[in-house]
């Protein structure tokens, strides 16, 4: 598969695409005070990915968590590409941020699965 310059820039990566997952801490405030703690697991998929996994969504047909991340990502533009956050919860305890990296651990090999897919169409 030849890429456009436009295909080559939503890949984000110089060589091949390149997608990110975060443990995130959020603080929420509330009118002059901090009021409660969140543990959230985000990926931004670059846009080229996305667009390829969806139109060959049928062959992750029966990979949940690829069918998950593509149903629940919102496009943020090109700077952000598709961003789905897969974990949520308030930081009441320790639990939470292992369960956070737990998520974390898995999101990062659904973003793998998806950009080996797409190494294999671009060679």
């Amino acid at each position: 598969m030849t890429l456009t310059q436009k295909q080559r820039d939503e890949l984000w990566g110089e060589d091949g695409p390149y997608s990110q997952a975060s443990i995130i801490i959020q603080t929420r405030i509330l009118d002059d005070k901090a009021s409660r703690v969140f543990v959230e697991v985000e990926a931004d998929i670059n846009p080229f990915t996305y667009k390829v996994v969806i139109q060959n969504r049928e062959k992750f047909k029966d990979n949940m968590k690829i069918q998950q991340l593509i149903a629940h990502a919102d496009y943020r533009g090109q700077r952000f590409g598709y961003v789905v956050c897969a974990f949520s919860r308030e930081y009441t305890d320790e639990s939470v941020m292992e369960e956070a990296k737990e998520v974390l651990t898995y999101t990062k090999e659904t973003l793998i699965t998806m950009h080996r897919f797409v190494m294999e169409l671009i060679e």
